[in-house]
């Protein structure tokens, strides 16, 4: 576990502290220039004015100072890019999380595109899960925020979060925000959702199943999926009538529930199936 402002790693700054040493000796020597082509100008302008002088001599010492210009700003930018990778040696986290494994040890030789390690920020943690089209625009439908503003409010604050061993994370979860677009291949756009993280139980890259109340249905009535047939794009159900007869009866199913199917229209309250 690190903390915003941790120092991680630590660059020898040697190198870094003489090229420093350097830019500052080269910007003094640009402001001495400068210092004396600024007097320069100064004494030679009322010769010049008097022709006691060669009007040439006078420009050619005012384009000597702003070139000794350019060279003082141009020596200040190098000291300030000095300053920069001096303090890039300390190598700092950025944010409060969990620190990888270090990918190279004291005495290895880094640059700049050298991975050091990552930090991940875990408390809270970000949850990524898609959801589809239809589901989306429902969703937004049932949505009473009345606002314009792109705000993901829809599905309250009671995500769960079902763990790879069937367990239920104790934390509830909230979105925060959808993708910009829906993926054309899959046709589902991605939500990210917020977790509280106490004890650091969850990790960057486990998986998981998110399971949300986005509507409510009272008094459904739910039927395995193994009990209906589909056929020819209709969906059937043997109903047990009188005599124990039995009959095939078109159905209208709606939302599945874990295995069980939510069937809208075709049946009757206490009917028996097959």
């Amino acid at each position: 576990v690190v903390r915003k402002g941790q120092v991680l790693f630590e660059i020898d700054p040697r190198p870094f502290q003489a090229t420093l040493a350097r830019a500052k000796g080269d910007l003094a020597q640009a402001q001495a220039q400068l210092g004396k082509s600024t007097l320069d100008v100064e004494r030679d302008t009322p010769l010049a004015e008097a022709r006691a002088i060669a009007k040439s001599q006078l420009d050619n010492e005012v384009q000597a100072k702003l070139g000794a210009q350019a060279a003082v700003e141009s020596a200040k930018a190098a000291v300030e890019q000095a300053e920069l990778n001096l303090e890039w040696t300390k190598v700092i986290s950025l944010v409060d999380g969990i620190a990888g494994i270090a990918q190279v040890q004291i005495g290895n030789l880094v640059g700049p595109s050298s991975i050091l390690t990552s930090v991940s920020q875990v408390d809270p943690i970000k949850v990524f899960f898609p959801i589809t089209e239809h589901e989306y625009l429902l969703a937004q439908s049932k949505s009473n925020t009345g606002s314009g503003k792109h705000t993901i409010n829809f599905f309250g604050n009671s995500l769960q979060l079902m763990l790879t061993d069937g367990s239920i994370y104790p934390q509830k979860g909230r979105i925060l925000l959808a993708d910009r677009q829906v993926d054309p291949g899959t046709g589902t756009i991605r939500i990210v959702a917020a977790f509280p993280n106490p004890g650091n139980v969850l990790r960057p890259g486990q998986y998981g199943r998110v399971r949300v109340e986005t509507s409510v249905k009272k008094d459904a009535l739910l039927l395995p999926q193994s009990s209906v047939a589909h056929l020819q794009g209709s969906y059937q159900v043997a109903v047990v009538g009188s005599g124990h007869k039995v009959s095939m009866r078109t159905v209208k199913p709606g939302a599945t529930v874990g295995t069980m199917w939510v069937i809208d229209e075709g049946l009757i309250p206490g009917e028996q199936v097959s």
